[in-house]
């Protein structure tokens, strides 16, 4: 059984969320969340396989959460969904120790696809953010040559 947190202060993302992953997973079981406080909660009291969390939160954010669920939970993969461009958080909610960073403007297939690859225990991000990532690691030609020198 598949047991999904979805922490998100919007009922109707939260209920649009369920109604995708219960199109695709057989055996689901899902709690809910509307602010951080409820999210600890319940991953006090139960096991769960996934967190998905939003960034805007009532009370503390979910960006300034992600280092202390790491520490208290470090095998719970966490899947960042906001309405933030991926160039504004991505590789800064990766680096807290999120599993995946999605924009509430993904397609339904792709929150499907993110879950399957992060229970599978790897890394979701999109082909945008991929390239930037790269870019980002890429040594410009000058310094490569210098070094070489």
């Amino acid at each position: 059984m598949l047991r999904i947190l979805i922490t998100d202060d919007h009922a109707v993302v939260r209920r649009g969320l369920k109604q995708i992953l219960e199109e695709e997973f057989n055996k689901v079981v899902f709690g809910e969340a509307q602010n951080t406080r409820e999210m600890l909660e319940h991953l006090q009291k139960e096991h769960w396989d996934v967190l998905i969390l939003d960034i805007t939160l009532p009370g503390r954010s979910g960006l300034e959460l992600l280092g202390e669920l790491k520490l208290t939970h470090p095998n719970l993969p966490v899947l960042v969904l906001s309405i933030y461009p991926e160039d504004q958080y991505g590789i800064r909610v990766l680096k807290s120790g999120a599993s995946g960073y999605m924009t509430k403007e993904s397609a339904p297939d792709e929150i499907v696809m993110a879950i399957k690859k992060i229970l599978r225990g790897g890394k979701y991000v999109s082909p945008a953010l991929a390239e930037r990532l790269a870019s980002n690691l890429a040594c410009p030609p000058s310094l490569f040559y210098k070094s070489v020198k």
